[in-house]
């Protein structure tokens, strides 16, 4: 139970890197864009990333309690800002070029951080697995998306 208040912490921390993210919503602009088959209905966007942020949180307390602060709680700190900044730059600045070169990047430092977590403690890297596979279809999406779409 002692621990608890750390997981508050990493919920806390995932929660408002969720809320950043969500200051940016889908607009007319989006609604506009050509769209490939495979993209996602816009409801399934908000239950997707509540569950991911919910793994993500755990994982990374799990990491905590087993090593405190070193260089996977780092990486996952350093994480964050790319996962809100997408938003951002996709549905704020309508730039889905740019977008797509941060969620590029995003994915590789989640895998990074799986990779991290995997060898400390299992479960956490499983925990981190569908993320990866999210932002891997978010990534394809991206890019189809600017290419369908070469005048935004």
């Amino acid at each position: 139970m002692r621990r608890l208040p750390s997981l508050i912490v990493f919920l806390a921390l995932t929660l408002a890197t969720g809320f950043v993210a969500s200051r940016f919503l889908p607009d007319a602009w989006y609604v506009a864009l050509h769209k490939p088959a495979f993209n996602p209905p816009d409801w399934v966007f908000p239950p997707a990333w509540s569950l991911l942020y919910v793994l993500m949180s755990v994982a990374a307390w799990r990491v905590w309690k087993r090593d405190g602060l070193r260089a996977g709680i780092v990486l996952w700190a350093v994480q964050l800002p790319f996962n809100a900044a997408w938003m951002w730059l996709f549905f704020g600045l309508h730039r889905p070029g740019v977008a797509l070169v941060d969620i590029v990047v995003l994915l590789v430092l989640i895998v990074a951080l799986t990779c991290v977590f995997w060898r400390r403690d299992r479960w956490a890297g499983m925990m981190l697995v569908p993320y990866v596979a999210w932002v891997a279809f978010a990534a394809v999406l991206n890019h189809a998306l600017w290419q369908m779409n070469p005048v935004v």
